[in-house]
């Protein structure tokens, strides 16, 4: 199979990271007898140096023109004293926009081997961590209408969280979709005892549900599930939610598992397309000391194998590896602990990439 796989290095350490990603990719190639072409993008930091413009609208076309994106982090103290429309974070925004990625996918992976490092409790942590929380990414409150206003001799605020239904119903359908591609569970999260959006979301996913008769549905109210996620996260397999409620569960969900140097991220929309991305940032007070993660972005390139190139056997190849790398006790700085065997960010790499195989 032939792909075209368009790569953002990114800023301060990113790029040391994106590299191995790569590497990883051209053995995915070689080992299943496909055809990987990358195409280099300028966005963020570096595309304010070379063009001074965080995206400029040539190397967006790049982008659509891929099968789907890789991303480094971005930004940096560098362009921190730049004027708004010119920092690199306008430019992941512009990305996202033209890449009309509407659904935000960052799966909360606890690894047994670094079960340690989760803030829960032992009896909780065992019983597993694996979901993923859907995250509707341009809708509600955050892309409502914002006012501050003097009524009554005192200053009010008010912010609109609009939804229609087909907003709901594509985030839903992609929610459904990951559901099948994992263990067949999904749990939409709401406040519909409040919220008349929440209301039309339960109206919209049971009206889909049975295209999906395969996966086990379910309701959950968001100040419970915020509960659930730390009392018992083993029950969860795909959560569904609007825009905030999934900004504040994803980044609880981030904490739970312990270390955020091991958790990758997908956006979505219509079609295959994705943007592929680690969660963390550039670390650029480490770049080039070849001692940052790469395990993260590794495995947003599996996300891209799985979710966008149907490629499972691909994906769980180099899942597997991680496995494998990890239970070997190799670690880098981020994630050590006394006993294991202390590599950097090339070394991890070699590591993987030697324990990759069909």
């Amino acid at each position: 199979m032939e792909k075209k796989i368009g790569v953002i290095r990114g800023d301060g350490s990113s790029p040391e990271i994106v590299l191995e990603a790569l590497r990883v990719l051209q053995k995915i190639e070689s080992l299943f007898s496909h055809h990987f072409t990358f195409e280099e993008i300028a966005m963020g930091g570096a595309a304010i140096d070379k063009y001074g413009e965080p995206l400029p609208q040539h190397e967006l076309e790049k982008c659509l023109a891929c099968d789907s994106v890789l991303l480094g982090a971005i930004g940096g103290p560098k362009w921190e004293g730049l004027p708004g429309e010119k920092r690199p974070e306008k430019g992941l925004l512009k990305l996202r926009a033209g890449m009309k990625l509407y659904s935000n996918n960052r799966p909360a992976t606890l690894w047994p081997q670094l079960a340690d490092a989760s803030p829960l409790k032992k009896e909780i942590a065992d019983k597993g961590i694996d979901f993923v929380v859907v995250r509707e990414l341009i809708g509600g409150v955050y892309f409502g209408e914002h006012k501050t206003f003097i009524e009554d001799q005192e200053e009010k605020a008010v912010d609109t969280m609009p939804y229609s239904w087909h907003e709901i119903e594509r985030i839903g359908r992609i929610g459904f979709e990951m559901a099948q591609k994992r263990r067949k569970k999904l749990c939409l999260v709401d406040k519909a005892n409040v919220l008349d959006t929440s209301r039309l979301w339960r109206k919209v996913l049971q009206s889909i549900k049975e295209d999906y008769p395969d996966v086990e549905y379910s309701e959950m109210f968001v100040d419970n599930c915020a509960m659930q996620i730390c009392k018992d996260p083993s029950q969860f397999d795909v959560i569904v939610t609007e825009n905030m409620f999934g900004d504040i569960l994803s980044d609880e969900a981030s904490q739970i598992t312990g270390s955020i140097g091991m958790i990758p991220s997908s956006s979505l929309g219509d079609g295959t397309r994705g943007l592929y991305e680690p969660i963390h940032g550039s670390a650029p007070d480490i770049a080039g000391m070849d001692i940052v993660n790469p395990i993260a972005c590794i495995l947003s390139a599996a996300m891209m194998l799985r979710y966008s190139f149907d490629m499972e056997k691909e994906a769980l190849c180099i899942e597997q590896a991680v496995h494998r790398v990890l239970d070997a006790g190799y670690r880098t700085q981020d994630i050590y602990t006394e006993g294991m065997k202390k590599v950097g960010t090339k070394a991890m790499g070699d590591a993987i990439l030697e324990a990759m195989h069909v």
